[in-house]
């Protein structure tokens, strides 16, 4: 299972700031069109820099008690959670999109910096109650880049600008996606395809 390394605070700062530079290139007019699904471009990035204000949250709740014991645990929970309330995943974006406010970019960079400073502000590797219980933030950050890189991919799609993630964000996004798809008995169907020996399935996802 994925591990986080001694760098995962590192490759999140990568994640986040690669991610605040691609919400500067976005075009004046380009807010209010497609996104992804039923998000216009607005809600992508909102829901997209809630894997900042997540850890900004998150930091201060701290807990005795690790009921996540792996990252590819944590995001198979929260997939489930998901899926069980689609529409209130879609508001939440949309509602993050109309926090960005007036100026976006200046939203997102300072959602870096705050994050920035406050892991500064934490030393060691406390643990924090998340949305499916106590973990390592070490492990939680893994989720969060992994969140940056898959949707700064999304919105270079949406945005017709090619996006190319720090190399060690798309590393430890690639490792947590094998992890997962291990964790929920995929892992012989991607390797299938990864060798070119026979095509995903319709609608093949782990998230």
């Amino acid at each position: 299972m994925t591990d986080p390394s001694p760098s995962t605070r590192a490759t999140f700062a990568l994640a986040a700031s690669a991610f605040a530079d691609q919400v500067a290139r976005i075009d004046a007019d380009a807010w209010d069109g497609p996104g992804l699904g039923d998000w216009d471009l607005r809600a992508l990035v909102g829901h997209a820099s809630r894997s900042l204000v997540t850890v900004l949250t998150y930091l201060p709740r701290t807990t005795e008690i690790a009921a996540v014991t792996s990252v590819a645990q944590y995001s198979q929970a929260a997939v489930t959670m998901m899926a069980a309330d689609p529409a209130a995943v879609t508001e939440r974006g949309r509602q993050a999109g109309l926090a960005l406010g007036d100026d976006p970019v200046a939203t997102v960079r300072d959602l870096v910096d705050q994050c920035r400073g406050a892991l500064d502000a934490t030393p060691g590797d406390p643990t924090i109650e998340t949305i499916v219980g106590g973990m390592h933030l070490e492990q939680y950050l893994v989720t969060r880049s992994f969140e940056l890189v898959v949707h700064g991919l999304d919105i270079g799609a949406a945005t017709g600008r090619p996006y190319d993630p720090p190399a060690a964000a798309l590393a430890e996004s690639l490792r947590l996606a094998v992890d997962v798809a291990l964790l929920g008995g995929r892992g012989s169907e991607l390797l299938l395809a990864l060798t070119g020996r026979r095509e995903l399935p319709a609608g093949f996802s782990i998230v």
